[in-house]
């Protein structure tokens, strides 16, 4: 008997030694974000937002079934939780149980996550993702280049559909304008590669036309062609050079001239409509189709502001900022009265929603990205004052679960889809472009609900290797299946590594780098993921893989790069083209050229509104400056386009 109580004293003894432990190291239950940071999803257990009981699969939170304020009535009572689950185990407390995880808890993730990143663990991952760019693009310019796109598992090139011109998917992005070369020339900068980056740029100046029977999206040669070409007249122009000698000899401002005649080219988009909101396609030769569909999504035609807005300022010609400035106002007015929502798709004649969810994902995404991102660059307080109107909306329908990331009661963070009338929910999915939103969330300075949103996708990740298009929350399985090399979660892992400093997110980095090595390498490139649970493939490598994918990952491991370095402030635009803030661009450089025939606004500035035929003029097909030629690259930038503005007005 004697025996048997020493050993059950030393048991008990044991077991309190392990209890003090427990506590005094911090390995409780409370897996802060902020104390450690291992991301075990260690939320509290999933409630109903007014506490009244948990919710557990299946099924998913019954709460995200209706909004989260105002909303009367109550939901029936939840099913019984399952049996709690024991230590290592991921619980319903857990993101990655409700997303049909295995064993997930503390002792996972804190072997994985909550040590240091080694110097030499962060080299070799930026030299990995270098590498995968240098991949991708050194075999599009072997087996694509002049086409648009690479097909990576044959080794060949893709350009527009000709035989299909339904095919909106193929047709809407690639123009036939040497697409992935002029989308990655500032990633070449970043990545400080100055002798290909010269030699991309004169190739686009050398062998790229926008002249071509092409039918485009607006949004999309404007995000990427549009942006890129400016971004890459910046990095030449600077005096500064932090990436190296990107200086180009007898340089005369080509791409801002190619810039200009692009964007001339989408000005038809915005005539002959009612509501001042853009139609969404232009054909680059013929202007905008005679067949065309008068319905839009809010993101296409309200996400031109940055890129309009930069060659405006740059050129001093005011006509590009105000067209994409009233398309902005113009859906803007068009929101709920009762929520402040935006729908997703509406008919540019009538101002009727045709899509009416509301939501972070296509089809609203960029849209209030470049609310923030304009106000970033241009200094216009409506910009601002939009965004914030935007964002209390945001965050009081289609944000669910308690007020903080981490403590209290209640479910973790989600945003969902809703009506943009009733706040009522419209769906049980989220799509793998709501992922940008944490990064946005940081630029504003909201950092603990970005940890929180970013967990969950990466929860996804994590789960398939690969953010499936669309995931039921609900049902916890993708709805659409396959990942087109998306970039949006590198993108806010990156921002959240830059406003936290914690080596988590390097983790994370990693962890997506050795996904896309294992699951989308082929012979020539990098390939969508047909079906990420299979991992099946289709051959097409999108130009945003190297104009972001892989720019964000190389970023997220180059701590000494110029953009982190240098001193000037940079932003992104929603393609990932490199953008300094500086004061230039704050200015209206029109502003004393029509001090008599513009408007003062509030701020008792001039804003010049170019009236109809102002429009036909400077669009006309007859226009010298609509495709450049010699003479005017012999002329001062300036004088050119002073000249020109001044003949719309009737000034000379």
């Amino acid at each position: 008997m004697q025996w048997r109580a020493l050993v059950l004293g030393l048991v008990l003894l044991r077991l309190g030694l392990h209890a003090v432990l427990w506590l005094v190291f911090g390995l409780g239950p409370s897996m802060g974000f902020y104390q450690r940071f291992p991301l075990s999803f260690g939320f509290q257990r999933l409630r109903d937002p007014d506490g009244s009981g948990p919710v557990g699969p299946p099924g998913g939170p019954a709460w995200l079934h209706r909004p989260r304020r105002g909303t009367e009535g109550r939901l029936e009572t939840p099913p019984e939780p399952g049996p709690t689950p024991g230590p290592g185990v991921c619980g319903p407390a857990h993101w990655g149980y409700a997303l049909g995880g295995g064993a997930c808890g503390p002792d996972e993730y804190e072997r994985r996550y909550s040590g240091a990143f080694p110097p030499q663990l962060r080299a070799q991952m930026r030299d990995l993702a270098r590498g995968m760019f240098v991949f991708g693009y050194d075999n599009y310019m072997a087996h694509a280049f002049p086409q648009d796109e690479l097909n990576p598992i044959y080794c060949r090139g893709r350009g527009p559909d000709r035989g299909d011109p339904s095919n909106l998917n193929i047709n809407d992005v690639l123009g036939n304008y040497s697409l992935t070369l002029v989308d990655a020339l500032d990633t070449l900068a970043i990545m400080g590669n100055s002798s290909e980056f010269q030699k991309a740029v004169k190739l686009v100046i050398n062998t790229v036309s926008f002249d071509k029977d092409s039918t485009v999206q607006v949004f999309e040669a404007t995000i990427r062609v549009l942006g890129s070409l400016l971004s890459a007249h910046r990095i030449i122009t600077d005096s500064k050079q932090p990436f190296g000698d990107m200086t180009i000899e007898d340089y005369d401002n080509e791409l801002l001239y190619m810039a200009h005649d692009l964007a001339v080219r989408l000005l038809p988009a915005f005539e002959n409509t009612k509501t001042g909101i853009p139609y969404p396609r232009v054909n680059l030769k013929t202007g905008v189709p005679p067949d065309s569909n008068n319905e839009t999504c809010t993101a296409g035609a309200g996400s031109l502001l940055v890129e309009f807005g930069i060659l405006s300022r740059l050129l001093g010609d005011s006509t590009f900022e105000w067209v994409a400035r009233r398309a902005v106002k113009a859906l803007w007015n068009l929101r709920s009265n009762d929520t402040g929502l935006l729908g997703n798709v509406v008919n540019i004649q009538t101002g009727h929603w045709v899509g009416k969810q509301s939501g972070l994902g296509a089809g609203l995404d960029s849209f209030y990205e470049y609310l923030l991102k304009s106000y970033i660059l241009f200094g216009e307080k409506e910009d601002l004052e939009m965004f914030n109107a935007a964002y209390q909306s945001i965050q009081s329908y289609l944000r669910r679960g308690r007020e903080a990331c981490n403590e209290g009661e209640g479910d973790p963070p989600l945003y969902v889809n809703v009506n943009m009338f009733s706040g009522q929910l419209m769906n049980t999915w989220i799509d793998s472009l709501q992922a940008f939103f944490p990064g946005l969330q940081v630029l504003i300075g909201d950092v603990e609900d970005a940890i929180c949103l970013h967990a969950f996708y990466y929860a996804i990740w994590k789960r398939y290797g690969a953010l499936p298009e669309r995931y039921n929350w609900q049902l916890q399985a993708p709805d659409v299946l396959f990942y087109p090399l998306r970039p949006e979660l590198v993108e806010s892992t990156y921002l959240l590594y830059q406003a936290t400093k914690n080596p988590f997110y390097l983790h994370v980095g990693m962890d997506i780098l050795q996904s896309l090595e294992k699951y989308t390498k082929v012979k020539c490139g990098y390939a969508t993921l047909h079906h990420v649970i299979d991992k099946s493939k289709e051959d097409r490598m999108e130009s945003f893989f190297l104009s972001e994918t892989c720019k964000y990952l190389y970023l997220l491991f180059d701590e000494e790069n110029p953009v982190h370095k240098s001193g000037t402030r940079y932003m992104f635009t929603t393609e990932g083209h490199i953008i300094s803030v500086d004061k230039r661009l704050r200015e209206l450089p029109w502003k004393e050229f029509f001090s008599e025939d513009g408007e003062r606004d509030q701020e008792e500035k001039f804003v010049h509104r170019p009236k109809s035929q102002e429009l036909k003029v400077i669009n006309s097909s007859s226009n010298c400056n609509r495709v450049p030629d010699e003479r005017r690259y012999s002329l001062p930038l300036k004088s050119i386009y002073m000249r020109q503005i001044d003949q719309m007005v009737g000034l000379i």
